[in-house]
C-alpha cells in the first residue's frame, strides 16, 4: 500500500514536470501579451481624403454695352412754286449721319429743302426692317398714291419719290409721313414706329404765273370789262359823245 502511494506522488511529480518544461518552450516564440501589435500601413485612399468644396470661380460683373440706335438724315425737297396743270416731283431721303449734321431749310432751283434727325434702333440682327411712306396733300394728283415701302439695311440709305400735278391754281398743303416697321426674325411678330411727320405747302400759279389770287382779280376785271364793250347801245353812245366833244371843238374856233 505504501508502495503504490509513492509511486503515485512519483508519477505526479513526473507528469508536473514535463508540463512545466513543454510550456517554457513553447512560449519562447512568442510574443509578451503586453506587447503592442505591430501597427500596420493603412491602404491609399480610393478618393481625395480634402472634403474641401471647389471654389467657385468669380462672376463677371462687366454688363454689355448699351444698344446704340443710329442717326439717321432725312432730307424732303418739293417746289415751292409750280404752274397748275404741270409736273413736278418730291423726294424724300434717309441716309446715315455719323456726324449728326441736319440739312438747313434752304431753297435750291425753285425747291425748298427741309433736314431732320431721326433715329433708328440698332436690330439689324435679330429684326427685318421696312420703311414706309406716304405723301397726303388734298386736291393735288399724286403718284405713287398710297403707302410706298423700301427695306432698309445697316448702313444703307432710301429714297421716295413723288410725282405731283395740281389741277388748277391755289395753295396746297400737305403731309409726308415715314414708319419703320419691324419684324422679328424668329418669332415674325410685327411693330411699327413713327418716324417723322414733315408739313409742307406748295403754292400753285397759272400758265402766266400769276398767283390765284391774282388771277382771281384779273377775271372779274376781265368779266366786267366783256360785260361793258358787249352792251347793246355802247356804240350809239361813244357817237354820241364823241359828236358833241367834235361840235363844241369847231364852235370855239
Amino acid at each position: 500500500m505504501k508502495y503504490k502511494i509513492l509511486f503515485s506522488l512519483v508519477l505526479i511529480f513526473l507528469l508536473a514536470g514535463c508540463g512545466s518544461a513543454m510550456s517554457a518552450s513553447g512560449g519562447a516564440g512568442q510574443s509578451p501579451a503586453t506587447e503592442a501589435p505591430a501597427a500596420t500601413e493603412a491602404p491609399a485612399a480610393a478618393f481625395p481624403t480634402s472634403t474641401a468644396l471647389p471654389v467657385p470661380l468669380p462672376v463677371s460683373t462687366v454688363q454689355p454695352p448699351p444698344r446704340m440706335d443710329e442717326t439717321r438724315r432725312l432730307t424732303l425737297e418739293f417746289p415751292a412754286r409750280i404752274r397748275a396743270g404741270e409736273s413736278e416731283s418730291i423726294r424724300l431721303t434717309l441716309e446715315v449721319d455719323e456726324l449728326g449734321n441736319i440739312t438747313p431749310t434752304a431753297e435750291f432751283g425753285g425747291h425748298e429743302i427741309t433736314g431732320d434727325s431721326v433715329q433708328i434702333p440698332n436690330v439689324y440682327d435679330t429684326h427685318l426692317l421696312n420703311l414706309e411712306a406716304q405723301l397726303d396733300m388734298a386736291g393735288m394728283i399724286v403718284s405713287p398714291s398710297g403707302e410706298t415701302k423700301e427695306s432698309l439695311t445697316r448702313g444703307s440709305s432710301a429714297t421716295f419719290y413723288w410725282t405731283i400735278r395740281p389741277p388748277e391754281p391755289g395753295l396746297y398743303r400737305g403731309t409726308v409721313w415715314l414708319h419703320l416697321n419691324l419684324t422679328d426674325r424668329l418669332t415674325k411678330e410685327e411693330s411699327r414706329l413713327p418716324l417723322s411727320a414733315q408739313i409742307l405747302e406748295i403754292h400753285t400759279v397759272d400758265f402766266f404765273g400769276l398767283s390765284f389770287r391774282v388771277a382771281q382779280a384779273g377775271g372779274v376785271i376781265g368779266s366786267f370789262v366783256g360785260g361793258v364793250l358787249g352792251f347793246p347801245f355802247l356804240d350809239d353812245i361813244l357817237k354820241w359823245l364823241f359828236g358833241r366833244k367834235k361840235k363844241r371843238s369847231q364852235k370855239k374856233d
